[in-house]
């Protein structure tokens, strides 16, 4: 080979070499951290949840396995256990996090401020000192809420409509969530004007000591229960729905995958389109922009579902009405 024709060969290979380097550099596999909380991976809702968050995201140009790739982790039940799997996902020094409810996203948010988060299922993100504000959450994390105070008294009234001999309500609840207490104060303050009388039951009670509680409450007649939204309750909402509805108690539950369970019937946010609307926001912070700059999102669906065949077994007829209004029958 020439002289000439070799130093040719060099200034070409250097003009090739940088643009090969800057598109392996472009192309490089994208990490997400997924921390669900109590729900495990098998879980019915965990599989809705996962496949519309991949669907968003595949149609934004994003595929699990070429270029990005999800960390999950599934299944902890006590905060402890969340924090441990919390802390496995940012020791993988993850590109963006995505934190179901909220313990998931205070752990993470203990674990690191700086790497980008985005919540789902989230009641009150700037009590629980997560977001500064909803417009500008400033801080490493954004995302979407679930309730609004005011669904308490929207339970009651939905509750009243198919039982509408019911005095006295169970409110199955988590007390340690201060936005469960805003939930709380909401419905007191709608039973007082309907002169219901309320009980608050914990749901982070072992399984066996709120059936000894609903039993009790059964015992007296014209009852009824409000499930309020709760992670320790979500993951064992089968046997709960069970046990609830063997004491023939009309109930109302937080989110369609009770009704799916067995439960009367549910009203509350559409749950699985909270996880296509994050794969927009982890599609957006992937290519740039911050989570401080995205502002916190309010539900946009809402689902009454009514399972017909519950309400055949504790003797009640649905009223036509509230049947128009169903997004959902279940038979």
């Amino acid at each position: 080979m020439r002289r000439r024709d070799f130093i040719t060969l060099l200034g070409g290979a250097a003009l090739i070499w940088p643009l090969e380097a800057r598109s392996q550099q472009e192309e490089r596999i994208r990490r997400i951290g997924w921390l669900a909380g109590n729900l495990a991976a098998t879980d019915p809702e965990s599989q809705a949840r996962k496949a519309a968050f991949l669907q968003r995201l595949r149609e934004l140009g994003w595929t699990e396995g070429q270029n990005v790739r999800i960390d999950y982790r599934w299944g902890a039940v006590s905060a402890d256990a969340i924090r441990k799997q919390a802390g496995e996902l940012i020791a993988l020094a993850p590109d963006v996090t995505l934190a179901i409810a909220g313990q998931a996203a205070y752990a993470l948010q203990q674990e690191s401020r700086t790497i980008p988060m985005v919540f789902t299922q989230v009641t009150d993100p700037i009590g629980a000192g997560i977001v500064d504000s909803l417009a500008r959450p400033g801080g490493n994390a954004t995302g979407f809420t679930t309730f609004e105070y005011g669904f308490g008294a929207k339970w009651l009234e939905l509750l009243k409509q198919i039982a509408p001999e019911v005095k006295r309500v169970a409110v199955l609840r988590d007390p340690t969530n201060p936005a469960g207490s805003g939930q709380w104060g909401a419905i007191q303050s709608a039973a007082s004007l309907a002169g219901v009388e309320l009980i608050s039951i914990s749901s982070r009670r072992a399984t066996d000591e709120i059936e000894r509680d609903i039993a009790a409450f059964a015992r007296q007649p014209n009852g009824g229960l409000i499930m309020t939204g709760s992670t320790t309750a979500a993951s064992r909402r089968d046997a709960l729905v069970t046990l609830i509805t063997r004491q023939k108690l009309p109930a109302i539950y937080p989110y369609r995958y009770y009704s799916a369970s067995g439960g009367l019937f549910s009203y509350g946010p559409d749950t699985v389109d909270q996880y296509r609307r994050a794969a927009g926001y982890v599609d957006r912070i992937l290519k740039g922009e911050k989570s401080a700059d995205l502002p916190v999102q309010t539900p946009t669906k809402f689902e009454l579902v009514i399972n017909l065949k519950t309400a055949k077994a504790l003797g009640l007829t649905v009223p036509p009405s509230l049947l128009a209004q169903a997004n959902e029958v279940i038979e």
